[in-house]
């Protein structure tokens, strides 16, 4: 098993209200020097967000939204005190309601 850790918000807030792009991109050249390999994903409308473990953070998340995915939960921790106002969790995978978790609802 491999577990995913989360950030999540809506995408108004996530992809126009804060500077993600930079901070992805900035995250990106870092690992490439390093030589690491990139572990973690934007998704747009998360499909994991619908398994019944999921269902508080579903109430939460009134608008369409948008997570990032990681493997590794620091980079997840940086997330939530960079940007405050998202949701942070994790889950297995691959789990009963969730085989893919970078699987989108478009």
């Amino acid at each position: 098993m491999t577990t995913y850790y989360f950030a999540i918000a809506s995408q108004d807030f996530l992809l126009y209200e804060e500077p993600l792009e930079e901070v992805l991109r900035e995250r990106i050249n870092h690992y490439k020097q390093m030589e690491k390999v990139i572990d973690f994903w934007l998704v747009i409308n998360p499909s994991f967000i619908h398994s019944p473990d999921m269902a508080d953070l579903k109430r939460q998340i009134i608008k369409p939204s948008a997570a990032i995915l990681s493997c590794n939960p620091k980079f997840i921790k940086w997330l939530k005190l960079r940007f405050g106002f998202i949701l942070t969790g994790c889950f297995e995978v691959p789990s009963a309601y969730i085989s893919n978790p970078l699987e989108s609802d478009y």
